[in-house]
């Protein structure tokens, strides 16, 4: 496994682990999984050589860093293990979005516990909140890296002024942001905003909540359950235009002799030495495949044609609903 640094000296694998699908009942679907796979999987990640877990107590919720913090048992060391908070609760149900210093404390105990850790790597604010200047969110995030509680301090889905101005109060780490060959909206101002003031960057969603990996050509082979079902790229409108952007992935993969997530990911790496993505994973098979992307070297042809075929902006639909694109970019 290779390995990158995000800001602040943050030393991760090159590839990391986006734990959200391994959630085997709540919130947030994709498909099937069974903790007992996504825990074999989690070790197999470890064995190579990955380092870097991704979670939230929003995933499950609560549940999702349970189950981390259970994998990650006796295998701690070396790890970075990043989580994040964002919401104010009423047991298992949120209730709005809370960014002040009291919420962000109370969210880092829990997970503490959850986790089974002493610190957390990197904790993330997950969505910014409009009513709580960042400047007192982050400050009191900041306390809990002063406290020893956590190492380093993340934002996810900021626009590039409340980075700037979170960033003059204590250093960032990390951004993390959707980011792919169908979603670049973060290119320009947001990665500027970030290499301006040493922070790295995280993709999640690098393959498109598995679209871009080209295995669902329909929602019919989604269960229905499946929160894809919500999306709106993934909708009878939409997928059939957006399997021509798969097709065109398709073409370089074969090029390669790998598979489409691996063109993806290789993509996304090769956009900068501070970019790190987070392909979700919940099996084994995924998981190696995805592991495998490092060691896909792109050309500047490859380069050139997945701009040609996929240029910024030409997927059809957004990428949320109406009410979660509200939340993003503050």
């Amino acid at each position: 496994m290779k390995y990158r640094t995000l800001g602040q000296g943050l030393k991760v694998s090159a590839i990391g682990i986006g734990c959200m699908p391994m959630i085997r009942e709540g919130n947030i679907n994709y498909g099937v999984a069974d903790d007992r796979v996504s825990t074999r999987t989690i070790h197999e990640a470890i064995d190579l050589g990955i380092t870097f877990f991704d979670t939230a107590e929003l995933y499950g919720p609560f549940r999702n860093e349970e189950l981390v913090g259970a994998a990650i048992k006796d295998r701690r060391d070396g790890l970075v293990i990043a989580t994040k908070f964002a919401m104010r609760w009423d047991g298992d149900n949120a209730v709005g979005v809370d960014g002040s210093p009291e919420n962000a404390r109370r969210a880092c105990e829990g997970s503490l516990k959850r986790l089974g850790v002493d610190v957390i790597d990197l904790f993330y604010q997950h969505r910014v909140d409009p009513d709580v200047p960042i400047e007192e969110t982050v400050g009191g995030m900041a306390d809990l890296v002063k406290e020893g509680k956590v190492r380093f301090l993340g934002l996810s889905e900021a626009a590039p002024d409340t980075i700037r101005r979170a960033a003059k109060v204590h250093p960032i780490a990390a951004l993390q942001s959707e980011y792919s060959i169908w979603e670049r909206d973060v290119e320009g101002e947001i990665l500027t905003a970030c290499r301006e003031n040493g922070i790295g960057f995280v993709p999640y969603s690098p393959l498109g909540r598995g679209f871009l990996a080209g295995g669902i050509r329909s929602l019919d082979e989604l269960p229905a359950s499946d929160w894809r079902h919500n999306d709106p790229r993934y909708s009878p409108e939409n997928m059939p235009k957006n399997l021509a952007i798969v097709d065109a992935i398709g073409r370089v993969a074969g090029r390669h002799g790998v598979s489409n997530a691996q063109i993806a990911l290789a993509w996304l790496l090769a956009q900068g030495e501070d970019i790190v993505p987070i392909p979700g994973v919940k099996r084994v098979e995924t998981l190696r495949d995805s592991a495998g992307a490092p060691d896909v070297a792109l050309t500047a042809d490859d380069l050139a044609e997945i701009e040609a075929a996929v240029p910024a902006g030409s997927a059809a639909g957004p990428r949320y609903a109406e009410a979660a694109m509200a939340a993003v970019k503050l």
